[in-house]
């Protein structure tokens, strides 16, 4: 006795509709390209009033680091929650697997080298850290309000 299959073909389930305007995902990140902008030629400047050409090119590199990274992970995440939101953990767990492991090899020969700029990439990427996470925090809870 042959059993009734709801199933259209489709080797995926049914999924839930998208979102009406899933451009949301992403509208902050213009204004966080700009900031980190506004940074990168700051910290530039500082590395370069402080230690000459080489740090002004370790903090801007440090900087840079930063916000390319963080840009991957936003647009790999609205991409995937747009696309098929069961996508987002792996996904996102496989860009920051990536990412990290970069940051590890660019870290380990960041200290074997005696580059002179070596110490403001390392300050570059705290002050990105610290620079993109706030602004980042900040835009959400205006949004909210």
């Amino acid at each position: 006795m042959p059993v009734e299959d709801d199933d259209d073909g489709r080797p995926l389930p049914k999924l839930p509709p998208l979102p009406a305007d899933p451009r949301w995902k992403l509208e902050h990140l213009p204004f966080l390209s700009a900031v980190s902008v506004a940074l990168l030629l700051c910290a530039a400047s500082v590395g370069f009033l402080t230690g000459g050409a080489p740090a002004a090119l370790g903090a801007a590199l440090g900087v840079l680091i930063v916000t390319v990274s963080y840009t991957v992970s936003t647009v790999v995440l609205a991409w995937s929650d747009t696309v098929r939101p069961e996508l987002m953990m792996p996904l996102g767990l496989l860009t920051y697997v990536v990412k990290y492991v970069l940051f590890g090899v660019i870290l380990a020969f960041g200290v074997s080298a005696e580059w002179p700029g070596r110490t403001a990439v390392a300050l570059g990427i705290v002050a990105g850290v610290v620079v993109w996470t706030s602004v980042q925090a900040w835009w959400l809870t205006r949004r909210r309000a």
